[in-house]
């Protein structure tokens, strides 16, 4: 894939791998463990040599049932630790948020590569003014509601559709307010307002959506859907099933895989792509 970057692009024919990075007391997997900075930083060099391609950073946590935190508390948590990372790893930083504010500092002053926005643009009015003005790369994610709410009883008639409508109505909204096509990601939003057999349907029919002619963005490590489909309870004992799910994603077309663990993901690309030549 391509990705177009403020200046320059990336290219490379192998998936692309973000590596998750919450300074957040309260996400739904490694809550905490990374929310005092050194912890933070040490945890994006180990991802960065373990081969990530970009660390996405988020101050504010996107669980089910999170309520939002304000402005300032969240440019605390993130604006020192992207200008560290960029400094300390050369890898690509992606910085997770839903507020223009934080994007265009993280972007201006933290150096940020892209922005991260898992409303789809929509929860912040100017939001896609600014990225345009920013010329970087957004990520545009399918979400049905809220995080505090989105996991109350989310129906759908064919997600596939509903998804497929949304992502045309997304990029013909940030196309009309400046952001170049080839700076859009797309994200279909695995488990944001989405029951079982939804994260599955999308899964399966991710070429449904290379139509667009856009990257596609798949999430899908250690989520409440594998735990379903496996039996474990425990989000950081679903490696194996996040590896598995990631390589049907990529199989599929998905052109970047966020995870949390970068080296499993990494390793299992590699091996993956050797035996499938």
């Amino acid at each position: 894939m391509k990705l177009y970057l403020r200046n320059g692009f990336l290219e490379k024919s192998d998936p692309l791998v973000m590596g998750i990075l919450n300074v957040t007391p309260d996400s739904f997997s490694d809550a905490g463990r990374f929310f005092e900075p050194a912890a933070a930083l040490a945890h994006a060099r180990e991802m960065a040599d373990a081969g990530a391609d970009i660390i996405d950073i988020g101050g504010e946590s996107t669980r089910p049932g999170a309520a939002p935190i304000g402005l300032d508390e969240e440019i605390d948590r993130v604006l020192p630790l992207i200008a560290r990372v960029k400094e300390e790893t050369g890898a690509l930083v992606s910085v997770d948020t839903s507020k223009e504010d934080v994007a265009r500092l993280a972007v201006e002053e933290g150096g940020a590569d892209l922005v991260n926005d898992i409303s789809g643009l929509r929860f912040s009015e100017r939001m896609a003014a600014v990225v345009a003005e920013l010329n970087v790369p957004v990520v545009v994610m399918h979400i049905k509601g809220t995080p505090e709410i989105m996991q109350r009883d989310p129906v759908y008639a064919d997600v596939i559709a509903e998804i497929s409508d949304y992502f045309q109505e997304r990029i013909d909204y940030a196309q009309e307010r400046g952001i170049k096509k080839e700076k859009i990601i797309l994200d279909p939003g695995i488990g944001f307002g989405k029951r079982l057999e939804d994260n599955v349907a999308i899964i399966r029919n991710l070429r449904r959506f290379a139509k667009f002619e856009l990257p596609l963005m798949v999430g899908v490590s250690r989520k409440s859907f594998l735990g379903l489909l496996s039996g474990e309870k425990v989000p950081e004992k679903r490696e194996a099933e996040t590896v598995t799910a990631g390589l049907v994603a990529v199989r599929n077309g998905a052109a970047i895989i966020r995870v949390h663990d970068v080296a499993g993901a990494v390793k299992s690309l590699k091996v993956w792509q050797s035996l499938a030549e």
